[in-house]
């Protein structure tokens, strides 16, 4: 089963996701994130200053040193940040992400990235 969204839909949803104001300006929606399922990245951070053309999500699947299916997909300015999208494989494992612009600047998090597990849906008790 999966997770809805703690923020809402739509445009309340990139809203509220803005104003969730994490300290590195990245919100991920819904958490924890489910195999199969489209996450929603909103990203304010170090990278998100005025006179940037375009922003890119860099995301790949696997451990933290060793991606796989690694992708850039364009987000989209909008009045609460730059917003990307990703489907998750229909597998557990980790989603890894960080961002660059078109200037080939990147936020890496301090070359840390940002990394999610993905679960199958299960709930364990």
């Amino acid at each position: 089963m999966a997770n809805r969204s703690r923020f809402g839909d739509d445009h309340a949803r990139l809203k509220a996701m803005h104003e969730a104001e994490r300290p590195d300006g990245v919100v991920v929606d819904p958490v924890p994130i489910t195999a199969g399922e489209e996450v929603t990245i909103l990203y304010k951070g170090a990278l998100d200053q005025e006179g940037r053309e375009q922003l890119y999500l860099h995301y790949g699947f696997g451990r933290h040193d060793s991606w796989r299916n690694v992708s850039d997909t364009r987000m989209e300015k909008t009045g609460w940040g730059w917003v990307g999208s990703v489907v998750m494989p229909d597998h557990e494992g980790r989603f890894n992400m960080c961002f660059r612009d078109g200037a080939d600047n990147w936020d890496n998090n301090n070359r840390a990235n940002w990394g999610f597990q993905i679960h199958n849906g299960s709930q364990r008790y």
